[in-house]
């Protein structure tokens, strides 16, 4: 997620100070200025809050990615349960809309996991966070069933609602969400559509 251009690394002293009030972050991811990536960028859905990604070759798995929100110098670190997001939503706060509702619909379900990892919203094949050793036939199943999120109008309660595919363990199914202006979401209705892949999402954070 969010493996795109618009991220800006952090280095320096500015990188030295930042990872000095990290390390090491959960008391065992040992960082070092020689080895650690840190690099931030801006949400739409947040004016004053940054996105930090911290990553280290030398960490256990090598594709453990760790991330904090920054809000006025507190750090909050995004460790796959949802009460460090709804802390920033209140503090912030969280700005939503029509335009950025899918980029924060996105973001929680990548970021708020069950014991099975992040709950993707799967949108484009070539999606970095998809499972990289699909065969020919589990990535058919997955390219069929795979489309971009959508944002349906709001209820009558204010909330928006949105659909998207979402890609859970070793599945995909539709779901529909009802997201709150606070930043509360509600899954309403899940279908499964392709059960038991040989394949799963595997992006850690934590």
């Amino acid at each position: 997620m969010y493996d795109d251009n618009n991220w800006n690394p952090v280095t320096g002293e500015e990188l030295a100070g930042f990872l000095e009030q990290v390390n090491p972050i959960d008391g065992k991811y040992k960082t070092s200025a020689q080895t650690t990536q840190v690099a931030w960028r801006a949400l739409p859905f947040y004016e004053r809050v940054v996105l930090v990604r911290i990553s280290d070759p030398g960490w256990t798995p090598k594709n453990l990615k760790i991330y904090y929100l920054t809000l006025d110098g507190n750090l909050y670190r995004l460790n796959g349960t949802s009460p460090p997001i709804h802390e920033v939503n209140a503090g912030a706060p969280i700005k939503l809309s029509e335009p950025n509702v899918l980029d924060y619909l996105r973001f929680f379900c990548f970021f708020v996991r069950g014991e099975e990892g992040p709950f993707l919203i799967a949108e484009d094949i070539n999606d970095p966070d998809l499972p990289k050793n699909m065969d020919a036939k589990t990535r058919t199943v997955v390219e069929g069933t795979i489309r971009p999120a959508s944002y349906e109008g709001k209820n009558a309660q204010g909330f928006y609602l949105c659909d998207g595919v979402v890609f859970y363990s070793n599945a995909l199914f539709i779901a529909n969400f009802a997201v709150q202006p606070s930043g509360m979401i509600e899954m309403l209705d899940d279908e499964p559509i392709a059960a038991d892949l040989p394949v799963r999402v595997d992006t850690p954070i934590a």
